[in-house]
């Protein structure tokens, strides 16, 4: 299944005594099965005039299939306040294909944060086997503030958009500078309603939905960041969670800043691993016949390209540019191992393929975040806005206010991983960010859910998955050993995708965690769906930010 956006990326204050009761108010807005028990239900909670909407279902578009419809309803800005101001929430729907066998209503996220989902359902039906769909409505989303769903926008300029920036003493002022800069332009023109696109309002929108459709339960499968949006459903209705499944998962207590530092931890074993694999393959590739020498092969690139940028094609890469581009490659050694292989052809002044090369001079990126705004009513920097909203806004691991700080990380990680540390970890603009309006999620229940994971996954590395296994203690786990890329099911591999449908189908949960082996068909899935603007991760700074 072609997934149009997995992200990595890829993790709230109102006063403690309030948050609870927000969880709870919007929990009781619909708790029947049908709207009109749900609308007496909502009154407590304020909620009635937006569980009593009917959607006016029509088809999305001119061209697309004509059993794909789309709506609009309306959810509150602020569930502390619902009677005050209402924004957009886009959603859309394939119905079951077969109504007398159908189970309920299945979500879904493609990961961000700030990926559209309205067209989930396209791509789920893709994927997904009949059998599924026929036990389902599949139901798809912009979340708010996303693509048709109230958009919002910083007005950034596109260089304002390059967030991935590597620590040099020389720049770092600069890159403070711009810190502060994309914060205050957030903050001048939408700070009111940035500070309320969080993923707990994303999920608090979901319960809504559920209400406005009329079902007791939804069931969900959610890639990447829509795995923590998840795992803060499940926290925040327990008793409103059918079947989730949780696709290449976050690890909640490092949402956000430590998710973002995962990429540079993940990435020393993933580049060992690519050593030894290049050096068993020395004959072929010449890129040393020990892992030592493969491993000085590549520093020696890096400072060479340091020194003077490596044209490829009229594409200059930097040494920066390399230790950013191999991050994510290392992860499938093959695909890492030939795009070195050209790039150290244009270095030595030889013919060399840029399509081959496309990890490290993204030749191949068409910009996703171009894509989405092509409507003209979603900004240009929407993905980007979005996203810096709910990594600074969700507070889940508290960003410092010290930019100081930042540096003395950044200093300390080059050195402890020299590929990306100093990446992961300098300056963002969450350090200068609005006060969080609500406490972090804690996740930590007993609700039934499935957690999916490839063992070799740059943006969600598989401790990440482990974490939010731990933390949800009624899950099983499925974990593909070898398994390579960002997004598992469905891959093909009969094992994963076995396991992953029975549980859509029956809602059993194997007995125990279930360790899959990745097979050469379904890791070349995976290294499809990691194309650039398939899923995010793109592995050099672009316009649009890198998403879980």
């Amino acid at each position: 299944m072609r997934r149009r956006r997995l992200a990595p990326l890829l993790a709230v204050s109102v006063t403690a005594t309030l948050a609870p009761a927000l969880a709870t108010s919007t929990a009781t807005a619909a708790p029947a099965a049908t709207p009109s028990t749900a609308s007496s239900s909502a009154a407590k909670g304020g909620l009635e005039r937006y569980v009593k909407q009917k959607p006016r279902w029509k088809r999305c578009e001119a061209d697309s299939p004509a059993e794909f419809q789309c709506a609009t309803i309306k959810v509150p800005l602020d569930y502390r306040a619902p009677q005050g101001k209402r924004i957009d929430l886009a959603i859309s729907r394939i119905k079951s294909t077969a109504p007398g066998k159908r189970h309920g209503v299945l979500f879904s996220n493609p990961g961000g944060p700030g990926g559209p989902g309205l067209y989930m359902p396209l791509e789920m039906r893709e994927g997904l086997p009949e059998s599924a769909q026929r036990k389902y409505d599949l139901i798809g989303f912009d979340p708010r503030g996303v693509g048709r769903s109230s958009p919002v926008s910083c007005d950034l300029e596109p260089e304002e958009e390059l967030w991935l920036r590597p620590y040099k003493e020389a720049t770092f002022d600069k890159d403070v500078a711009w810190a502060r800069e994309v914060a205050n332009k957030c903050k001048e023109k939408a700070g009111k309603t940035l500070a309320h696109i969080t993923t707990r309002n994303t999920a608090r929108d979901m319960d809504l939905l559920r209400a406005i459709l009329g079902e007791k339960k939804i069931s969900y499968l959610g890639y990447s960041y829509g795995t923590y949006l998840g795992a803060v459903y499940t926290q925040l209705f327990p008793r409103r969670a059918d079947r989730f499944v949780l696709d290449s998962a976050v690890d909640p207590a490092r949402a956000w800043r430590g998710m973002i530092q995962w990429w540079a931890e993940g990435a020393e074993p993933a580049f060992d691993r690519w050593t030894e694999w290049a050096a068993e393959r020395s004959e072929k590739y010449g890129l040393g016949d020990t892992p030592k020498k493969v491993d000085r092969t590549f520093w020696d690139l890096v400072a060479q390209a340091d020194e003077k940028p490596i044209d490829v094609e009229g594409q200059p890469v930097t040494g920066d540019d390399i230790r950013s581009g191999m991050r994510g490659a290392f992860f499938s050694p093959q695909y890492a191992t030939e795009a070195f292989v050209e790039l150290k052809k244009a270095a030595a002044g030889e013919p060399a393929s840029a399509k081959k090369a496309a990890a490290l001079t993204g030749s191949e990126r068409t910009g996703t975040a171009d894509a989405a705004a092509d409507a003209a009513e979603v900004p240009a920097d929407n993905m980007t806005a979005s996203f810096w909203a709910v990594v600074c806004g969700d507070n889940s691991a508290p960003w410092s206010r010290d930019p100081e700080s930042y540096r003395r990380d950044a200093i300390q990680d080059k050195g402890r991983y020299p590929l990306f540390g100093d990446f992961a970890s300098s300056i963002k603009p969450c350090a200068f960010w609005t006060k969080s309006l609500e406490p972090a999620t804690k996740v930590k229940n007993k609700v039934g859910s499935l957690v999916v994971q490839n063992e070799w996954d740059s943006q969600t590395p598989l401790p990440s998955a482990q974490a939010l296994h731990a933390d949800l203690k009624g899950s099983k786990m499925v974990t593909v050993l070898g398994g390579e890329g960002h997004g598992v099911y469905p891959s093909g591999n009969a094992c994963t995708d076995g396991t992953v449908t029975r549980y859509l189908l029956t809602g059993k949960l194997p007995a125990k965690d279930v360790t899959c082996k990745a097979t050469a068909d379904s890791n070349a899935e995976a290294r499809k769906n990691q194309k650039q603007d398939v899923l995010p991760g793109s592995p050099l700074p672009e316009r649009a930010p890198d998403r879980f």
